[in-house]
């Protein structure tokens, strides 16, 4: 019994110390720094696992990250509706690890002919005349403190539905975190798939 009570206090003493700290920094001024001390350190080439708050620390290990607010409203929903396939315009998807976000070009390709009027694609045609790439926002991907390498390309070979991680795409307009991409999600599938659980598969 004594090795339980132990291990529960543990935890309530890391609980309370982060909520300490998050207190602390909320009473701090907007610079973040006390009266006196020195300012914060510059970017360093040397490799840390610090970060510079500790509700940043706490946010990375449980994988809370802001909401992507993209700069154009994209719908996915419409695409699929008219029979385009995700690679029409992720390509690279089935060759390579990345899920290549489509370029202002790619997007004019069709819409220099098709919506011309309609607001958001009047924003697109403004990024190009512009000579600017649409600044598409990630949704998906790990803090660099997991050190996953994730390959599109293996997953869509062994017929993976795209909706098996990034939901139904058919539903959305723009992009959503459907899908809470956990070690456990992914494991549970490697085991279903018969795929290698070995750490070095994901991990790096």
């Amino acid at each position: 019994m004594r090795p339980r009570k132990s291990w529960v206090r543990a935890w309530v003493v890391i609980v309370l110390s982060v909520l300490g700290w998050t207190l602390l920094e909320r009473t701090l001024p907007a610079d973040g720094q006390r009266s006196g001390s020195p300012p914060p350190a510059q970017s360093s080439p040397v490799f840390t696992t610090a970060h510079p708050t500790v509700v940043d620390a706490v946010k990375e290990f449980f994988n809370q990250r802001p909401k992507a607010v993209q700069p154009i409203a994209f719908p996915h929903k419409t695409h699929l509706a008219n029979s385009m396939p995700c690679t029409d315009c992720h390509t690279g998807v089935d060759k390579g690890p990345e899920a290549r976000i489509p370029s202002v070009n790619l997007c004019m390709t069709c819409h220099q002919a098709i919506a011309t009027d309609r607001p958001e694609i009047k924003k697109v045609a403004a990024y190009l005349a512009r000579g600017e790439d649409i600044p598409w926002q990630r949704v998906y991907g790990f803090a660099p403190s997991a050190h996953v390498r994730f390959n599109h390309a293996p997953h869509i070979r062994t017929g993976v539905a795209c909706a098996k991680c990034h939901g139904d795409m058919t539903q959305q307009t723009v992009a959503i975190r459907a899908v809470n991409l956990t070690m456990g999600y992914c494991l549970q599938c490697h085991r279903e798939k018969k795929a290698s659980t070995d750490c070095v598969t994901c991990h790096y």
